[in-house]
């Protein structure tokens, strides 16, 4: 019997436990631990009202490995899915070597103190993994996850070589709070406000952080949206990975109401991730802001509207050009009606249990660090249109391309 071991028990934990639960035949045993019990109960409580399986609670110290391989071998997990913070990668890493478990995450690896993501850090861990015989599965959520997945597919399909790739992530949802992330606060903040990079020649671009934007017209009817250039951790590997890519860019949208209170919000100093002392106590103002803030987890139950994520690739096949569109479009009322959850934590919660399922059954088990490019994509991709995300590939005229892309 397969035994996972969830760890965190926010918005994406939420889906992931109960999108496990659905499929008893791949998840025999599922345990879920957080630092709050309480949170992972309320979720086992959904489980078994909305599928009838059981799950275990636990709690853990994710940011202590030992604390949590004494949990891996007294649950006897086989397989971690971490979807707790990207701080804490490195620490459930470690734990899986000490325990023998495989390990998933969703989110690539930052410290605390610098507002800096990428994978290297995680990548050092392939030799480690590789001797125990062990298999690490990097960012299976939907960007970087899904994307990945969609560009190795699409390469594999497709293209003979692929030269552009442009991810495109909009969210048409719309909630009543003045202002609220879609997912961690904290992590949603450091990721928006950073510096941007863009691929482009076999370098790495820089440029001011949000500084430049386009409009963009989704497929069936999601609307027209203003697009923002951000770096993205999935650029890294894909550009490691797909040696003939020439220029690599992510987008995704923001309202002016979100612009707007964001750049308050930073003009006053509340997205400050350094300590400043209030009431003789050390406090960062970002973590502070998040606890202020709505919880992501419960948006769901007034997000309206859908998401529209995909890929915009163009390249060569027997010696010509092409470009296709490769996106999938997902409904926040459906996704909270199937598992109390808005479209935001469930486009990344699928694709974890989708990865884990991939690798319980072996099709993605080998041992090392592994993004989710490295793979055969046509499972996963199967995978994807039976279990809530289905998507759609459409082939653009090289005129329609040039229209989705900033060169």
């Amino acid at each position: 019997m397969n035994h996972v071991l969830i760890i965190g028990a926010g918005g994406v934990g939420n889906v992931v436990a109960h999108k496990c639960a659905m499929l008893p035949e791949v998840f025999g045993k599922i345990t879920l631990a957080s630092r709050t019990v309480s949170k992972c109960e309320a979720i086992a409580t959904s489980v078994k009202q909305r599928t009838g399986q059981s799950i275990t609670t636990a709690q853990v110290d994710a940011d202590q490995p030992e604390n949590t391989a004494e949990l891996i071998r007294k649950t006897g997990a086989q397989l971690l899915i971490n979807v707790a913070l990207p701080y804490q990668d490195l620490s459930l890493m470690e734990a899986c070597l000490s325990a023998g478990c495989h390990y998933l995450d969703t989110a690539n690896y930052e410290p605390k103190d610098v507002a800096k993501f990428e994978y290297s850090w995680q990548w050092a861990y392939q030799e480690r993994f590789e001797k125990a015989g062990l298999s690490a599965l990097l960012g299976s959520g939907f960007d970087p996850g899904v994307t990945n997945v969609f560009t190795a597919w699409a390469l594999k399909h497709h293209f003979d070589e692929i030269h552009t790739l442009d991810i495109i992530d909009v969210n048409g949802g719309s909630h009543d709070r003045p202002f609220a992330t879609n997912f961690n606060p904290e992590i949603n903040i450091r990721e928006v406000t950073a510096e941007c990079r863009h691929y482009e020649n076999g370098r790495f671009v820089q440029s001011p952080a949000l500084s430049h934007h386009r409009p963009f017209t989704c497929p069936d009817g999601v609307g027209t949206y203003e697009i923002y250039r951000m770096y993205h951790e999935e650029l890294e590997s894909l550009a490691k990975h797909i040696p003939t890519l020439r220029h690599a860019q992510f987008w995704m949208s923001f309202s002016p109401n979100y612009l707007n209170h964001l750049a308050v919000l930073g003009n006053v100093g509340m997205t400050r991730i350094d300590p400043v002392t209030f009431n003789g106590v050390e406090i960062i103002p970002l973590q502070f802001l998040k606890a202020v803030l709505p919880d992501p987890g419960d948006l769901g139950k007034s997000t309206k509207g859908r998401t529209c994520i995909g890929n915009v690739i163009t390249g060569i096949q027997h010696g010509r050009f092409k470009a296709i569109y490769v996106s999938n479009i997902c409904d926040h009322e459906s996704c909270f009606a199937e598992v109390g959850s808005q479209a935001i934590s469930y486009t990344t919660g699928v694709p974890a249990m989708i990865g884990a399922k991939q690798m319980l059954e072996g099709h993605w088990r080998k041992p090392g660090v592994w993004n989710m490019e490295q793979h055969d994509p046509d499972a996963f991709m199967n995978d994807l249109n039976h279990h809530g995300l289905p998507w759609t590939c459409v082939e653009l005229s090289a005129e329609a391309a040039i229209a989705l892309q900033v060169i």
